[in-house]
């Protein structure tokens, strides 16, 4: 008989705690600072999906099975997203953010910090590439699920999320007869994207929370990332991003996350509001 799912109050703080000082210790990721609803539905997902009847018996496993670290991470982090998510954001970039990057540049370094399976990558690739610039492009993009790194540097996704790209990328481009199609193949139910696109891309895992600051960037895009965080984290994380951006420069965050609150807030003015981007002004 199939074992009911285990009660969100029955996942105490007390075991969460133990579980992070674990992974903190073991394996050098930090989640203590995640948001603690969106923290607490992900390890109930995971005792659901194997089975484990109790957070100790799940850190047990973790303490024993260095193996089933990465697919833990892998089930842990959030990696649902789709190509030119939110259309009036790329149409933004295409149309004010990137070509004032370009006024005083010969280039441009784009850092997609959390960038899961890549589809916002190959997005952005495609949006270059019909700019005239992707030759002028260095992008970093990172994250911090390995395995999550290897899909997104194979570029290859399932074809049945390809209509809602499709609608994306045509209301992205203002133009319903815009296609899509050219940049990838299809088979068995699979689309792989040119892999010449991703030439001027570098994938790296990279940790928001403990990594170091590595490189300087004229846009930053962290979508969709820091809802999971708590407020504290978010505070680090922005100092990071911050840093992370040449002064004048463009950071760019999800639709539901904001700066207004945050210790750095008086460092950035607001370009776009609606769609969340941001111009570094003080160093």
């Amino acid at each position: 008989m199939q074992q009911p799912p285990i009660p969100e109050a029955d996942i105490e703080i007390s075991e969460l705690r133990k579980l992070t000082d674990l992974i903190r210790q073991k394996y050098g990721y930090d989640f203590k600072d995640y948001a603690m609803s969106s923290f607490k539905r992900r390890i109930r997902r995971v005792l659901d999906l194997y089975k484990y009847k109790t957070v100790d018996k799940l850190v047990n496993v973790l303490e024993n099975n260095p193996n089933f670290f990465e697919e833990f991470i892998s089930e842990i982090t959030v990696n649902v997203t789709e190509m030119f998510r939110d259309p009036t954001f790329w149409k933004a970039l295409r149309e004010q953010i990137i070509p004032n990057v370009m006024l005083n540049h010969d280039k441009i370094n784009i850092w997609h910090a959390g960038c899961a399976s890549g589809e916002e990558v190959v997005s952005m690739t495609i949006l270059l590439k019909e700019m005239g610039i992707l030759d002028k492009a260095k992008i970093v993009a990172t994250d911090l699920d390995t395995a999550i790194i290897d899909k997104a540097k194979r570029a290859v996704y399932s074809a049945k999320n390809m209509e809602l790209n499709r609608k994306n990328y045509q209301r992205c481009m203002g133009n319903n007869d815009a296609n899509l199609d050219v940049y990838f193949k299809e088979t068995n139910g699979e689309v792989a994207f040119d892999k010449s696109m991703l030439e001027n891309v570098t994938f790296r895992r990279h940790d928001l929370v403990l990594g170091a600051v590595f490189s300087k960037f004229d846009l930053v895009l962290c979508r969709n990332v820091m809802i999971y965080f708590n407020q504290s984290l978010q505070n680090t994380v922005l100092n990071k991003l911050h840093e992370s951006l040449f002064k004048y420069s463009y950071l760019a965050i999800g639709s539901k996350e904001s700066l207004i609150w945050c210790e750095i807030a008086n460092k950035f003015i607001v370009v776009n509001n609606e769609e969340k981007i941001y111009k570094k002004i003080k160093d």
